[in-house]
């Protein structure tokens, strides 16, 4: 009893989770990196040496690369849910460089309820506009801005639960066992699947060996972010755990294994996409002969 008492109070007071951890942007952004086009990789190399934060991801990089630079890029989204810079609220005055200071919580995300009927959440929509930013703005400080938004929620909107049931949060509201773990046995399902890409701090040789991993995986068709979002969907009946112990529901080896399975196809979509999203954007905006050109 007092156990289950305890993890009542774990699924209410603990702070929500918010998407594949960091080790899974990198992966995913470093797969898109290796498949674009080396004037696609010029050019958004050249719009994060504007952004604002540059220096903080070459810091956590640890090396100037181009390709390091682009895959700390990708966690950015998340990174300033814990800045002091930053406001949920956005009211906070603009720093140079930055349009806004809002976290966008509800970027990452859209919920539907159990009859597939959109809740909360603008994933979708934000997307489509930070897209058109990238095919169409002079403005190379909002494209700089912009860019980091598209590489994190290309890699969001492949993770199934951030398409998630509202009633439960998607999975943040569901307490799961892992036998597996007996160090952590008890997560939140939202949680557990985020983890999945391994550690957050993934980098170096064992990062480009995760890459090497998800390269193995078929590609894709290029599709739409709306059908991306429609995939993840698709994948909610397998996410959701069906085996119910005592106090949680708890994850099968089967299920583990499937997961493990599904958030490696989804990470190598997410970087396969996002190459060829920005190789086209790239493209447009040669063809109109934009500045900044690519």
């Amino acid at each position: 009893m007092r156990l289950a008492f305890f993890l009542f109070v774990f699924l209410c007071l603990s702070v929500p989770a918010h998407a594949w951890n960091a080790a899974g942007h990198r992966q995913s952004a470093l797969l898109a990196w290796d498949g674009m086009r080396p004037a696609t990789r010029s050019f958004v190399h050249g719009l994060l040496r504007q952004h604002p934060d540059v220096g903080r991801w070459r810091e956590k990089a640890g090396a100037g690369a181009a390709d390091l630079l682009f895959a700390e890029a990708s966690t950015w989204a998340d990174s300033i849910r814990h800045d002091p810079r930053f406001r949920a609220g956005g009211t906070t005055a603009p720093l140079p460089g930055f349009p806004d200071m809002s976290v966008h919580g509800d970027w990452h995300y859209v919920n539907i309820d159990r009859q597939g009927r959109r809740r909360a959440g603008q994933i979708d929509v934000q997307l489509a506009k930070l897209v058109t930013t990238l095919e169409n703005s002079r403005d190379a400080a909002e494209l700089a801005w912009a860019l980091p938004w598209v590489l994190h929620l290309v890699g969001d909107v492949h993770q199934p639960l951030h398409t998630g049931y509202s009633e439960d949060r998607g999975g943040n509201g569901v307490l799961v066992e892992n036998p597996g773990n007996p160090r952590q046995p008890f997560v939140k399902l939202h949680a557990y699947w985020d983890d999945l890409p391994g550690p957050s701090g993934l980098r170096g040789k064992k990062l480009r060996r995760a890459v090497a991993y998800l390269q193995e995986q078929k590609r894709p068709d290029q599709g739409t972010p709306q059908s991306w979002l429609h995939e993840s969907q698709q994948l909610l009946p397998e996410v959701y755990p069906a085996t119910l112990g005592s106090v949680s529901f708890i994850l099968s080896e089967r299920y583990v294994a499937r997961a493990q399975q599904i958030a490696s196809q989804r990470l190598a979509a997410a970087g396969y996409r996002l190459g060829s999203l920005l190789d086209a954007i790239c493209v447009s905006r040669e063809t109109r002969r934009l500045q900044p050109a690519c």
